[in-house]
């Protein structure tokens, strides 16, 4: 299977750089597979489309605000997305990078933490270290970290510095560790929260913390080929107890987005319902894979050729939703992480 397969045409202008507010009137596409029929609503509408004691799956990570900007001496701008920290030292993708060397000290968001250049990786990656002016390092990049947003989405210097980092979060995030937002889960409201819970619609979390990976396009033309990035995960008992109750009961497992679906079937075995543990996954999921869990997806509108999109079009059918996304492109929804969603039941 090619990579090509899954390009779509996207109008520049449909990419989301703002998220709707308030978070739950973002426009929803709602396909039921056994049917083949479509509807156009709105998520506050989601409950209307579920049943009581069906569940969702809901990824709790927290994103961290590990992007910085900063001035060379000469100054020429510096922007740095950390990966990786351990105390004050870790890995980060750094631009302009051929522009830097060894032994740099780079003043990052005016000062208030000095970014040392250790040791180049990889092109645009080095190892870094860093000092805060005032406290520790954690506490100064909870201070003046922004958030790490997706390069297609641009800022024009500190502009809505304090209101990405609130947008960039899912409401329920409680599990530190991701360098990403699980960008499904960014529609919900705590407004919406409860009206599910009213309606006898139940929810449970599990943890996997995106990492660069999300970032990363791929770098084969052969969709078998690719190796996903390794994302740790966490799956509570408590999780897997909701699962198996539901699926006794005969409800569905919907997962909220495509996080929460990678942990369910990573902690899936052919004819067995996701047993708890934490561990690291690289689960690719692409058509003709077999889903084991997962009943339904809320999902975001994913870029052309990516994993993301892949894992929707193994879920829903390659054609199908291609067919989907001609029809949401018609219908100008917006794309990508601050975008419009869909439900596939």
């Amino acid at each position: 299977m090619r990579v090509a397969d899954f390009d779509f045409s996207l109008p520049p202008e449909l990419i989301a750089s703002r998220s709707v507010e308030p978070r739950d009137q973002a426009r929803l596409l709602v396909h039921d597979r056994s049917t083949r029929t479509t509807e156009h609503t709105i998520v506050a509408e989601l409950p209307r489309f579920l049943r009581a004691g069906d569940l969702l799956v809901l990824n709790d990570t927290r994103v961290m605000p590990w992007r910085l900007c900063g001035k060379r001496a000469t100054g020429g701008a510096v922007e740095c997305l950390l990966v990786r920290l351990d105390g004050d030292v870790g890995e980060a993708f750094v631009k302009p990078s051929k522009k830097l060397k060894p032994g740099d000290v780079v003043p990052m968001e005016d000062g208030a933490i000095a970014m040392t250049l250790l040791e180049r990786r990889t092109e645009g990656r080095w190892q870094v270290q860093l000092a805060a002016r005032q406290g520790t390092v954690a506490a100064a990049l909870e201070r003046c970290g922004r958030a790490p947003l997706p390069p297609y989405i641009e800022r024009d210097g500190d502009e809505d510095v304090a209101a990405d980092r609130a947008r960039y979060q899912t409401v329920y995030a409680r599990v530190p560790g991701a360098i990403a937002a699980p960008t499904a889960g960014l529609h919900f409201t705590p407004e919406l929260l409860q009206r599910l819970a009213d309606a006898g619609i139940l929810t449970t979390t599990v943890t996997l913390h995106v990492g660069e990976g999300t970032f990363a396009p791929m770098r084969t033309d052969v969709v078998e080929q690719h190796v996903m990035h390794a994302e740790t995960y966490e799956l509570p008992p408590t999780a897997a107890a909701a699962i198996a109750a539901a699926r006794a009961r005969g409800n569905r497992v919907v997962a909220i987005g495509t996080t929460s679906c990678r942990t369910l079937e990573t902690c899936a075995a052919p004819g067995r319902l996701a047993a708890a543990g934490t561990g690291s996954s690289q689960l690719f999921l692409y058509p003709g894979k077999q889903f084991q869990v997962v009943d339904a997806l809320f999902t975001n509108f994913h870029l052309p050729q990516s994993t993301l999109l892949m894992l929707v079009a193994a879920f829903a059918g390659h054609q199908e939703v291609l067919a989907l996304y001609r029809e949401a492109v018609a219908r100008r929804y917006r794309f990508f992480s601050f975008g419009d969603a869909m439900l596939l039941l």
